[in-house]
């Protein structure tokens, strides 16, 4: 029941209402977050989904009814629905952006960004919502890197071909590409990430489950009852994870000199139906680790469905990656 969420405005839009945004209304979700998907359609075919958690978000921006919105990400509600309706998505660094306000899903791995047309839109945004915001230049180019191994192979055949070809543009206007071997653990962190997601949500609807189990779609439910089933040790043992792998991908950086990885925002296009909002393997590292994600589109397939690349910066520089979106953005030589 609304009554249940009456409060103060989430501090992300009391931040843009300061700065003169004009609030327009409130965009469809998924349910509390999560995959049960609501009603709204893809702009570029409305047999397809436009993605999810953030749909109506994603959509809009889209179909050009703002030119800004926010959303929230817990695996990859901002950066797959921003590639399925050929948008930009700011997923900023793990708690650079409030989340006061925010009803959670999972308090250590929930992110709140936005949505909009281009690169250069997302660099007004940005300053406005990211806590202690520091303005950087693009004096050079970055140097980027594909995450190879058993994350990058699950995009789909046509995915990995579009991001490919996005790799090619990129290195025909100078960018260096590098691709390294990461994750060897991918199922692990994978597994790791669900466990953490599934039990802070058990927590997080502890009493309006129990007062309001009847309401709830299927979806949230089994995410709900798998989170009750987590033992303490188990979500401890989890926890360890998103720091883990961020200290490992930066080490990895680090030593090869890169600046930003590049990957497929989503495993492909869109998949038909509003049944499934797709699939988030492709941002759910990132989100794990915190890490600050840009997705940028990348062209569309024969059928007119867009899709999209993200690009990861550094732990705290996002204002980095923001800098340099641009310049990626017009190398990528697509814009929504």
């Amino acid at each position: 029941p609304a009554s249940e969420f009456a409060g103060p405005e989430a501090e992300s839009v009391v931040r843009l209402k300061r700065a003169g945004a004009l609030i327009l209304g409130k965009t469809v979700s998924a349910e509390f977050a999560y995959i049960a998907p609501g009603e709204t359609r893809n702009p570029h075919n409305v047999q397809h989904t436009p993605g999810g958690s953030s749909s109506g978000s994603a959509a809009a921006v889209a179909a050009e009814m703002c030119p800004l919105a926010l959303g929230t990400q817990t695996v990859g509600s901002i950066n797959r629905p921003a590639a399925y309706c050929g948008v930009v998505g700011f997923k900023p660094g793990y708690g650079r952006v409030s989340r006061r306000g925010v009803v959670p899903v999972s308090e250590s791995l929930d992110h709140v960004g936005f949505f909009t047309s281009d690169a250069q839109s997302a660099e007004l945004v940005a300053p406005v919502l990211v806590t202690g915001w520091q303005h950087r230049s693009a004096s050079r180019k970055p140097v980027l890197a594909v995450p190879a191994g058993p994350y990058l192979d699950k995009a789909s055949p046509a995915g990995l071909e579009n991001f490919e070809e996005a790799c090619a543009r990129l290195e025909a206007a100078g960018y260096r590409i590098h691709k390294i071997n990461v994750m060897p653990d991918f199922e692990d962190i994978r597994q790791r990430h669900f466990t953490i997601m599934a039990a802070e949500a058990a927590r997080v609807h502890t009493n309006w489950y129990e007062r309001y189990a009847g309401l709830y779609q299927q979806e949230s439910k089994d995410l709900i009852l798998a989170g009750k089933a987590v033992s303490s040790k188990e979500l401890d043992d989890a926890l360890a994870g998103p720091e883990q792998l961020r200290s490992e991908l930066t080490a990895v950086m680090s030593e090869a000199g890169v600046d930003l990885w590049i990957a497929p925002a989503a495993t492909g296009v869109a998949p038909p139906g509003l049944a499934s909002t797709g699939d988030s393997i492709m941002n759910l590292p990132w989100t794990h680790c915190g890490l600050p994600t840009l997705g940028l589109p990348t062209g569309k397939d024969a059928t007119g469905l867009p899709f999209g690349a993200q690009v990861v910066g550094k732990w705290h520089e996002d204002e980095k990656l923001i800098a340099w979106a641009p310049g990626v953005e017009s190398a990528l030589g697509y814009e929504s």
